[in-house]
């Protein structure tokens, strides 16, 4: 993958993204899959969510 975090710019993990949303982690995992939210994958092939980009979906 290309996308690297931005200088600065936490990565959140589905559950905390999913606490800030008071959803199940695994809606934030199908918002990602339909393209609602953009992940990155860690070596581990974990998803990790931009700070940013879920900030600006939740104002």
């Amino acid at each position: 993958m290309t996308n690297h975090p931005v200088e600065g710019d936490a990565l959140l993990t589905p559950a905390e993204v999913a606490a800030l949303f008071r959803v199940d982690p695994k809606t934030v995992t199908r918002w990602a899959r339909a393209g609602k939210l953009t992940s990155l994958r860690t070596l581990g092939g974990h998803r990790r969510y931009r700070e940013s980009e879920v900030r600006a979906l939740l104002g």
